[in-house]
């Protein structure tokens, strides 16, 4: 375990928000009953994330990564310990105030794309400024915006089957962008591309990075860890590893 996890407090009571970190995890478990047992997803996970970062969470398939990841994007919440996101300690959150806090910090990208099939690019791009109530005008321009960040300007008034896989992961991560999250949050953002996509994809999560957004990206390749510039593995619930590595 990372020596700077040392302070944090691990009695289950309140403290203060961390200064300066956009996520705090403190003493994170996440434990579900399976009839007369207990499985420790998370054990005691602990860790900090600060503005700017480009993170990679690893671990095997039962790992507890996939538990982590539902716990950073407010899907769900911990079994005990603290979470914070800057300054919002969205542990103790009811299931109302963590949609709110979703909808706000967290821009998700999925290993499946979950376009709406009949809808064009811009509006798929749009859905979350719908959402958010953002007027016609302003959101179509956002959107337009935003697609041509991710080089798809020409491919507004294309639907998800006239695009190439990699074409709809450009769309699903214009979508998570619209709203400027906090986070951008991707799992196995390339599992369902081939390798020359893969590697267009992790350029753009690079230029997004250098443009100063936030990436935390789970995956199971190491390939696509190394693309980040720090790596925390999982295993058995528990920080096995936490390194910088650029």
């Amino acid at each position: 375990m990372q020596d700077e996890n040392q302070n944090f407090a691990t009695n289950g009571s309140i403290t203060d928000a961390p200064p300066g970190a956009l996520i705090s995890m403190r003493n994170i478990w996440k434990t579900y009953q399976m009839g007369t047992e207990e499985l420790h997803a998370l054990q005691g996970v602990s860790f900090e994330v600060q503005k700017g970062e480009y993170l990679a969470i690893i671990g095997p398939s039962g790992s507890g990564k996939s538990t982590l990841m539902n716990l950073i994007g407010c899907l769900d919440s911990p079994s005990k310990g603290q979470y914070w996101i800057n300054g919002n300690l969205v542990s103790a959150m009811s299931d109302d105030e963590l949609a709110s806090i979703r909808n706000k910090e967290i821009g998700f990208v999925f290993q499946t794309f979950n376009l709406l099939a009949r809808a064009t690019a811009l509006h798929n791009v749009e859905l979350p400024l719908i959402y958010a109530g953002i007027g016609a005008s302003d959101r179509r321009e956002r959107a337009q915006a935003t697609l041509a960040s991710v080089e798809l300007g020409d491919r507004i008034t294309h639907r998800p089957n006239e695009l190439s896989g990699g074409q709809r992961q450009r769309v699903a991560i214009a979508r998570a962008l619209v709203n400027h999250p906090s986070i951008l949050l991707a799992d196995e953002p390339t599992g369902a591309l081939d390798t020359k996509t893969s590697f267009e994809i992790m350029l753009l999560f690079e230029k997004l990075h250098a443009d100063g957004n936030t990436i935390i990206v789970v995956t199971h390749e190491h390939d696509i860890a190394e693309r980040a510039h720090r790596i925390i593995s999982i295993r058995d619930g528990e920080i096995e590893k936490d390194e910088r590595i650029r």
